[in-house]
């Protein structure tokens, strides 16, 4: 299993002397979560931005290393404004791989509660999935086009 950290608020750290939030060029939050686990997983960072800064150059880089892994299941901690956008950037490519984008409505320096239970999720369900792009995200996953962040509600939806 390969895990492809790419920023968004899941990451995202307080800096005191600025006064606000950052999403750091590192991987400290994921590697927390992993220290309790006992399955053999990879981890590769590549963007680091806030989803919203992301474009297609970005998601171009994203899908590479996808292709590129020899790894067949995939989770991607991704921003959730923009994570739909990346899913079906990614699900184009029909790439024979379990691909499940998750992150963080809450950064995980602030509550590491929900980060780490949609990255749990994300682990979980990967390897008992068919082949394919899905979004898992506040305890619901489905494919990248049956879930979806209401951004009026503030949550992940089916739709």
């Amino acid at each position: 299993m390969l895990i492809i950290n790419t920023g968004g608020t899941f990451n995202k750290r307080y800096d005191p002397i600025r006064g606000e939030l950052f999403v750091p060029k590192d991987n400290e939050a994921i590697e927390k979560i992993l220290q309790s686990l006992v399955s053999r997983v990879s981890l590769e960072g590549i963007i680091y931005k806030d989803s919203l800064e992301m474009d297609n150059h970005d998601r171009a880089c994203l899908a590479q290393t996808i292709a590129q892994s020899e790894e067949v299941l995939i989770i991607i901690i991704h921003g959730t404004d923009t994570m739909d956008l990346s899913a079906e950037y990614v699900a184009s490519l029909a790439l024979d791989k379990v691909i499940i984008f998750t992150g963080g409505m809450i950064p995980f320096s602030i509550d590491p509660i929900e980060a780490t239970a949609n990255l749990a999720l994300a682990i979980g369900y990967a390897h008992n999935a068919k082949n394919g792009v899905y979004i898992g995200m506040q305890g619901i996953i489905g494919s990248y086009d049956q879930v979806k962040k209401n951004k009026i509600a503030g949550k992940f939806e089916y739709v």
